[in-house]
Formats: C-alpha cells, sequence, structure tokens
C-alpha cells in the first residue's frame, strides 16, 4: 500500500497555502480535468450554514471540472477528512481525471448535502479564485468561478482569518453577482 494518496481538489483547496494549512506535507503535482462532472456552489455546510463546493456528476460527457492534484500522505489525510466532513456533507469518490501526463486516479470529495438556496461567503470563494489563479486554471474558468453569486459572512472575524492566510484581507467584498 502506497504511503501518498493523490487527491483531486476542485474548490478551496486548490489554494496552496489553503490545503497545506490543512495537510501540511501535501505537495502540488498539477491540474486536472474531470469529465461527465460540473462545478456547483451547492454543498450546505453544518458548520456556517453557507455552501461551498461540488464537483456533481452530470449527464453532459462535455461538462468538466477543473481543479488540481496533490499528493499528500496517507496519514494526513485523517485530518482533511475531518475538516472537509466527510460523512457529515461529503463523501469520498475514486475519479480518474487526465493531467498533463495522462489519466490519473484520485480521490475527491462529493457532496451529500445539497441546498441550492444557500451561497457561499465571499470569503469561500476567494479561496476558490486563488487557487484557480495560483494553477494558471483557463481564463474562461476562472470568469465562471467568479459568476457565481456570494454574500456576507455575518462572522466578521471568520471572514479576517479566513482570507489572513495570504497575508490580507483585501479580497473582501468582491462584486455581488
Amino acid at each position: 500500500m502506497s504511503e501518498t494518496l493523490t487527491y483531486f481538489a476542485y474548490g478551496s483547496n486548490m489554494s496552496s497555502k489553503r490545503l497545506q494549512a490543512r495537510v501540511p506535507s501535501a505537495r502540488l503535482i498539477g491540474t486536472a480535468t474531470l469529465t461527465g462532472h460540473r462545478l456547483a456552489f451547492h454543498k450546505f455546510s453544518h458548520v456556517d450554514l453557507s455552501a461551498k463546493c461540488d464537483a456533481c456528476e452530470s449527464a453532459d460527457d462535455t461538462d468538466r471540472v477543473i481543479g488540481v492534484l496533490y499528493h499528500l500522505p496517507r496519514a494526513e489525510k485523517p485530518a482533511l477528512d475531518k475538516v472537509e466532513g466527510l460523512g457529515i456533507g461529503y463523501d469520498e469518490k475514486q475519479v480518474r481525471v487526465h493531467g498533463s501526463d495522462g489519466h490519473v486516479d484520485a480521490f475527491m470529495y462529493t457532496a451529500t448535502r445539497i441546498d441550492d438556496a444557500v451561497k457561499p461567503f465571499h470569503w469561500y470563494k476567494q479561496h476558490v479564485i486563488h487557487g484557480a489563479r495560483e494553477n494558471r486554471l483557463p481564463d474562461a474558468y476562472l470568469a465562471f468561478i467568479d459568476s457565481f453569486e456570494s454574500i456576507d459572512d455575518p462572522d466578521n472575524e471568520r471572514h479576517e482569518r479566513e482570507l489572513n492566510i495570504y497575508g490580507s484581507t483585501r479580497m473582501t467584498k468582491p462584486a455581488r453577482r
């Protein structure tokens, strides 16, 4: 059994600073694409009652979710499972993605608690956008992520704390959509 796992991140964990705060030994492999899935911000968070990302299966093979592959130590996965809410709002799913070196088998988290009425907080959407920019995802995909509506977090301290991992909270209050 391998000591490392391959993880496909498509939401806030695309940001290396966000993921490494959770899994310090995570190492970037590169970008990858998951076909037959679409990105949505509809996973209901039982922690802060906002929306998080989901890569949900679609009936359209042309749908794509672009994300980031990481190697992470098997020993650190339980910490990531806990923060992601494995068994509470996400399940684990094995997927085959297409990366720069061909097809790669990886695991990802898929939402089990869905509510299309909830919206992500601005800070959460900024983690996703930051990770997409950091990993040079296509401009059209960045615009797609940015097209999702986000809302203010009523907990200003959490907002500040979340964005402080980038050394600044200046990414506050993106344009409303």
